[in-house]
């Protein structure tokens, strides 16, 4: 205890590097224990079509976000005048004008994604989901400079408190309605509480509007690649809903977001540890400088993968038994579903600190390549599976594509000295290993599975 806690002491690299870990975990956690609470308190309110109706306003509205990501978080973490106020100012007045042009988006996409989807509603609640992008426009730099210097106690804390602040105010209306709305207003009450508490207690100067010419460039000419490749990431990520949900009936896509959510809990935690961490790592400690900083990445690299397969594999094996302890029988097809993805994710998490060698050195081009062509490939996969095979092999596609395109990311790792061939061999070895007993041990659950009637 007292060598871990000199180990975290001080503002040596690694002290920061633990402290900020150790937040992450609890800021992760607290959210996931938060997502799980709502999803359990809602799931017994609400019936499985809000899910599903839910996951197509998402895919909406996270599509725009991802659409229009321009790496403002980014571009301030790797910057050199990551800390300058007209720099900060810039990013802010660019967020800004960001959230209100996609809040114009969702009012002209509303009718015409109601209609391709065939659920009405969806003019009503897309626009007010909209708004919560126009609040989150204005949230201060300081959560970024933040995750410059890996100084993440108080963020944690206030953006934890805006989600209990938001979804205590989401089952208040769920009780009151028994409606979808309550799902749709979730999002604006825990934007409006993170914009108040980050501006009022998040130390830092406050962002001024105006744009300095300068940093403009810097910004557009990193984030043009960025832009690019947070949009392929938005088809990876919410690709298998916008599909789904066209050839699902909507009890079934909310039924399938129950099982995502559950499954992807681990590889949320590693792509939020990479994003938020690994740049500074990376960009403090280059792999190419010499070969004790490559150790210390190495041991990095293992202990992160390590824990990320700790948690994949428990969802492998125990995913069906933990759908049926804590939803009731309108959700146990989730079971299945949970098992094929953890397996799925298990390449992803073996390479996820690779990108972030390639956007810590600047190569945000190499970034983008790389997410487009994985994107491709995964929504390619999904739809010839689904095809093929009904859900089960939409499901399966995941980890197919992960593995397929991972030669891709062993290349652009190289570029960038960041490639570790000893970590992959281990870590491929213990995945085939986790796949292989997990699926054995529920096969009859997930023969099972298979792709209800499109709606």
């Amino acid at each position: 205890m007292k060598r871990l806690i000199t180990a975290m002491s001080g503002n040596r690299l690694t002290a920061r590097l633990l402290r900020s870990t150790s937040w992450v975990l609890v800021g992760f956690g607290g959210a996931q224990a938060i997502r799980l609470a709502s999803n359990l308190i809602l799931t017994r309110i609400l019936f499985p079509e809000a899910f599903g109706l839910m996951a197509l306003v998402t895919v909406i509205t996270v599509g725009l976000m991802m659409f229009s990501d321009v790496g403002i978080g980014p571009s301030i973490s790797q910057s050199r005048r990551g800390d300058d106020p007209a720099f900060l100012n810039t990013a802010w007045s660019i967020q800004i004008m960001r959230g209100f042009t996609l809040w114009g988006l969702t009012l002209l996409l509303a009718w015409p994604v109601a209609r391709f989807y065939d659920q009405p509603d969806l003019v009503l609640y897309l626009p007010i989901a909209g708004l919560a992008l126009v609040i989150t426009g204005f949230l201060p730099t300081r959560i970024e400079t933040a995750h410059r210097h890996l100084a993440f106690g108080r963020l944690t804390v206030l953006d934890l408190t805006a989600q209990a602040i938001g979804l205590g105010l989401m089952v208040v209306v769920a009780l009151a309605t028994q409606s979808v709305i309550a799902l749709v207003l979730g999002g604006l009450f825990t934007a409006t509480a993170k914009l108040f508490l980050t501006t009022r207690f998040l130390p830092g100067p406050r962002n001024r509007f105006g744009i300095e010419r300068a940093a403009l460039r810097e910004q557009v000419h990193f984030g043009k690649w960025i832009f690019l490749s947070t949009a392929f990431a938005f088809v990876s990520g919410q690709g298998d809903k916008a599909i789904l949900g066209k050839l699902l009936a909507l009890g079934t896509l909310g039924i399938y977001n129950i099982g995502y959510f559950l499954a992807s809990f681990p590889i949320m935690l590693g792509m939020s540890m990479a994003q938020q961490m690994l740049i500074p790592v990376f960009r403090d400690r280059p792999p190419t400088e010499s070969r004790a900083n490559r150790a210390r990445l190495r041991k990095m690299r293992f202990c992160m993968s390590g824990g990320l397969f700790a948690l994949l594999g428990l969802m492998a094996f125990a995913g069906p038994w933990v759908v049926e302890l804590l939803y009731d029988d309108r959700y146990m097809q989730a079971g299945a579903m949970v098992v094929l993805l953890a397996c799925g994710f298990l390449p992803q998490a073996m390479g996820l600190s690779y990108d972030r060698a390639a956007l810590a050195a600047g190569d945000s081009r190499g970034a983008f390549v790389f997410s487009g062509v994985r994107s491709t490939v995964q929504m390619g996969l999904l739809w010839v599976g689904f095809q093929w095979f009904g859900l089960l092999g939409g499901i399966a596609s995941f980890g197919i594509a992960m593995v397929l395109v991972h030669p891709m990311l062993i290349r652009l790792a190289r570029r960038h000295g960041a490639w570790d061939a000893l970590h992959d061999a281990v870590f491929a070895a213990l995945a085939l290993a986790i796949a292989a007993g997990a699926i054995l041990l529920h096969a009859d659950a997930i023969a099972a599975l298979s792709a209800p009637a499109a709606p």
